[in-house]
């Protein structure tokens, strides 16, 4: 039974090998010169305006995991809409109190601010 997966076992020991292999060889291989400029943080070409150190508000978690909430939200719909036809009203209604419980938690955390994270 286990047969069927040596393909894949040897696929990731492959993928393994050379994922190590490229690091230990840049490593061995790549220069090693260290100023000061190069040590100093660096975000987005621009040098930093405010201590990496400094908390985030909680809201922006709330956020964030609203965000997460709502996008996984969107998985749900690929196969609904893959399998449109073969669920017929039955899935048409599933989906709508789907949509609405998720609207009703939208509005809800709209209203209280959840969204304003400033």
């Amino acid at each position: 039974m286990l047969e069927q997966y040596i393909g894949a076992g040897i696929m990731l020991l492959v993928a393994t090998a050379i994922a190590c292999g490229m690091v230990l060889l840049t490593s061995i291989l790549g220069p090693k010169h260290q100023f000061p400029d190069k040590m100093e943080p660096f975000e987005c070409g621009e040098s930093q305006l405010v201590s990496p150190r400094q908390r985030f508000s909680v809201k922006f978690y709330l956020v964030a995991v609203l965000f997460v909430l709502f996008d996984i939200e969107a998985v749900f719909f690929f196969p609904w809409a893959i399998l449109f036809q073969r669920l017929g009203v039955f899935g048409l209604v599933e989906m709508f109190l789907f949509i609405l419980i998720l609207g009703v938690g939208l509005a809800y955390v709209w209203i209280r601010g959840g969204l304003d994270w400033e």
